[in-house]
């Protein structure tokens, strides 16, 4: 069951769980919105260490573009 499961969850999202596993910092930030409204997210890496590096990023990008409202 394991087995499948992630093989499920790596077609999905192939990335993700591999910097789940190591701690690498990661994160996925809603930039876009489809025509249904629905948001896409946009995944951002850095090396280990730089969480500060991200979160930056992601300020920077909401003063850009806010998607609170959304």
């Amino acid at each position: 069951m394991f087995d499948s499961l992630a093989a499920e969850a790596f077609d999905f999202m192939p990335t993700t769980p591999l910097y789940n596993m190591i701690g690498q910092p990661a994160m996925s930030l809603p930039l876009y919105l489809c025509d249904s409204g629905l948001a896409i997210g946009i995944d951002f890496r850095a090396q280990l260490g730089e969480e500060a590096l991200l979160l930056r990023l992601a300020s920077q990008l909401e003063e850009e573009s806010p998607w609170a409202h959304h």
